[in-house]
């Protein structure tokens, strides 16, 4: 699990709306290191932060970054990834193991559920998290207990087919329900400091802000 307050993780930008909302912007301010998707990296020069790293195919990089930046390209000319996966692949191999991924989100619908569904393939290899303007989307592959607050608003997807989801501490209680589609077990809400998640498969968990 991520520290937040270690400030020893890194935070990947991808190229989608860039956040407005302090807490993704404040992990940004407090990262270990930035590493930006192609064209993320002029919105986050814009916002008054720099690049540790830019990596991608870099078909939307502009001149003028690629010029700034020429000492930290990373060029992945691979078609079987998109440019989220390149730079998580990148910072695996770097050795950077905690990941916090912002801009993943808006733009385009099709990148956005794109992005979101990849994290399910991200944690097996790294501890990660997305943030977006209104809350977290966290990965699970096995059952967990997960810190919250009550009346926070919970929304669970699975990955795999007819995931059974058994749950404690939610409002509307799940018993061994299959999920059958990724809005079936949205709109939930947690009554306390956790709840629990009890499963096999793999989860991707929605946490609203406050």
């Amino acid at each position: 699990m991520i520290d937040f307050q270690s400030e020893h993780y890194t935070v990947i930008v991808a190229d989608g709306t860039f956040p407005q909302n302090d807490i993704p912007l404040g992990f940004l301010r407090n990262a270990k290191r930035i590493i930006c998707c192609d064209g993320s990296a002029e919105s986050l020069v814009l916002a008054g932060l720099e690049p540790d790293a830019i990596v991608g195919d870099l078909d939307s990089l502009t001149d003028e970054m690629a010029v700034r930046f020429a000492d930290r390209i990373y060029l992945d000319e691979s078609q079987e990834t998109n440019d989220l996966t390149k730079a998580v692949s990148w910072c695996s191999e770097m050795g950077y193991r905690d990941i916090i991924i912002v801009g993943a989100t808006g733009k385009r619908e099709d990148h956005t559920i794109g992005n979101i569904s990849l994290l399910a393939e991200y944690v097996s290899d790294i501890n990660v998290i997305m943030v977006t303007d209104t809350g977290i989307f966290r990965p699970f592959l096995k059952s967990c207990l997960i810190h919250s607050f009550p009346g926070q608003q919970i929304s669970i997807f699975a990955i795999d087919p007819d995931t059974e989801v058994t749950s404690e501490g939610l409002k509307y209680p799940l018993k061994s329900t299959k999920i059958r589609n990724w809005w079936f077990a949205t709109l939930n809400e947690s009554k306390g400091e956790n709840f629990s998640l009890e499963f096999e498969g793999r989860i991707i968990v929605y946490l609203k802000f406050r």
